[in-house]
C-alpha cells in the first residue's frame, strides 16, 4: 500500500494537471458511473491529501475521495486519453491531460459533512502544513499498552506513515517496535514526530523513501546500493539477517501485530 508521501505527490500532480478548469469525468468500467456523472463538466477547485486518502474538491461542495489500498493505481498522460484497457474505475480529461484510476479500495463522492467525518477519524498527518507537534497522537499513544509499531501504523493515531517509515523512524529513535506506547516519553515522541515530518517531506520531494544519514549511504560506506522494488536506502526494513549499517549486528525480524517488524538488537536497545 502506498505510504502518505505518495498520496501527497499525487495530490500535487493532479492539482497541476487539472485544477482550475472543467474536467470531463467518466467511469469506463461502470462501477463509478453515477458518481462520475455528478461531477462531469465541473471545475476541479483543488486537491488535498490526508494520510493515505486523496481528495479532489469540485465546485458545488462535492469531493471525490480515493483510497488506493493495496491494488489501486493512477496513470496519466498528455493529449486525448487512449482506449480504456482493463478495469478503469475513473477517467478524467481536460483536452490537455488525462488520468485513469484502477483498482482502488475507495472511489466515492462525499459531501462536506462526510469530508469532515473522514478527517475526524484520521490522526494528524506529518505532512500537514499546520503542525501541532502530534499532540493528539501522543495522547493516544501514551494511553496504550499496544506495541509502538502498531500504534504508529494506526491511521486513526498517525495518518500516512506505513510500515517502512514507522520501521525506520523507530530505528533512528533507538526504540524497538515492541515498546509499549505508555512507555514513550514526550521528548522521544517529539523527536519521532519531527523525524517523520522530515523523512516524509523528503519522500514527497524525491519520490522514494530514503532514511539513512549521509555517512551510511552506499558511496560513503563503499557498499552496493539497495536493490528492492520499494527503492531507497533504509537501515533495517526488509534487511533480515543483513548487517546493521551502524553496528554490523544482523537485523532481526518477527511478527508484531500481524506485520513483519525489523530492528537491530544493539542499536534499538529500548524494548
Amino acid at each position: 500500500m502506498p505510504e502518505g508521501h505518495t498520496i501527497h505527490r499525487l495530490a500535487e500532480r493532479h492539482r497541476k494537471l487539472f485544477a482550475g478548469r472543467p474536467v470531463a469525468v467518466s467511469s469506463p468500467q461502470g462501477r463509478f458511473a453515477a458518481g462520475a456523472a455528478q461531477v462531469d463538466g465541473r471545475v476541479l477547485l483543488d486537491t488535498a491529501a490526508h494520510g493515505k486518502h486523496l481528495l479532489h474538491q469540485y465546485e458545488g461542495d462535492v469531493t471525490l475521495h480515493v483510497h488506493l489500498g493495496l491494488y489501486g493505481k493512477f496513470t496519466d498522460g498528455d493529449g486525448d486519453p487512449p482506449s480504456a484497457v482493463g478495469e478503469v474505475r475513473l477517467r478524467m480529461a481536460n483536452g490537455e491531460h488525462w488520468l485513469d484510476l484502477r483498482g482502488p479500495t475507495a472511489c466515492e463522492l462525499l459531501d462536506p459533512l462526510q469530508v469532515d467525518a473522514l478527517h475526524a477519524r484520521l490522526g494528524p498527518d506529518p505532512l500537514a502544513e499546520e503542525d501541532d507537534g502530534g499532540v493528539k497522537a501522543f495522547k493516544a499513544i501514551k494511553k496504550s499498552d499496544r506495541p509502538l509499531m502498531a500504534l504508529l501504523m494506526d491511521q486513526s493515531i498517525v495518518a500516512g506513515a506505513g510500515l517502512i517509515y514507522v520501521t525506520e523512524a523507530l530505528f533512528r529513535a533507538g526504540l524497538r517496535p515492541t515498546v509499549a506506547g505508555r512507555r514513550l516519553t514526550r521528548p522521544r515522541w517529539d523527536a519521532i514526530w519531527q523525524d517523520l515530518r522530515t523523512l516524509m517531506r523528503t519522500g514527497v520531494e524525491d519520490g522514494r523513501i530514503d532514511t539513512v544519514h549521509s555517512i551510511h549511504l552506499p558511496e560513503a560506506m563503499g557498499r552496493a546500493p539497495r536493490v528492492d522494488r520499494h527503492g531507497g536506502e533504509v537501515y533495517v526494513y526488509r534487511r533480515t539477517n543483513q548487517p546493521c549499517l551502524v553496528c554490523g549486528t544482523p537485523v532481526q525480524t518477527a511478527e508484531v501485530n500481524a506485520r513483519n517488524a525489523y530492528w537491530c538488537r544493539v542499536c534499538q536497545r529500548t524494548r
